[in-house]
């Protein structure tokens, strides 16, 4: 079982900036895609961005040129960098990850509890 747990969210003025992380841990297992998803009141789960255990990212038209995906394959940590904030990023943001145990083909998804980012004046 991995478990994924992230930190880096609260209150940031809009303009602002806020880097979340996410730490994967559990036994031993082989980490291939990560990311990050959020969820606003009201509304379904939206992707955010992804990256590819080869390096490839995936991102919404909303958050490109502000958000970038990045992770430390050796800490297993996975890293949001979010700029330039405004009020309708508002949500709750969910670490991703899609991970099997060594030597199996067993993929599975793994998700974090989630954090609160609030951008507001």
């Amino acid at each position: 079982q991995v478990q994924l747990v992230e930190s880096g969210g609260g209150l940031v003025q809009p303009g602002g900036s806020l880097r979340l992380s996410c730490v994967a841990s559990g036994s031993s297992f082989n980490i291939g895609t990560v990311g990050w998803y959020r969820q606003a009141p009201g509304k379904q789960r939206e992707l955010v961005a992804t990256l590819t255990s080869g390096g490839d990212t995936n991102s919404a038209d909303s958050v490109k040129g502000r958000f970038t995906v990045s992770r430390d394959k050796a800490k297993n940590t996975v890293f949001l960098q979010m700029n330039s904030l405004k009020p309708e990023d508002t949500a709750v943001y969910y670490c991703y990850a899609r991970a099997t145990p060594w030597g199996t083909f067993r993929w599975g998804d793994y998700w974090g509890q989630g954090t609160q980012v609030t951008v507001s004046s």
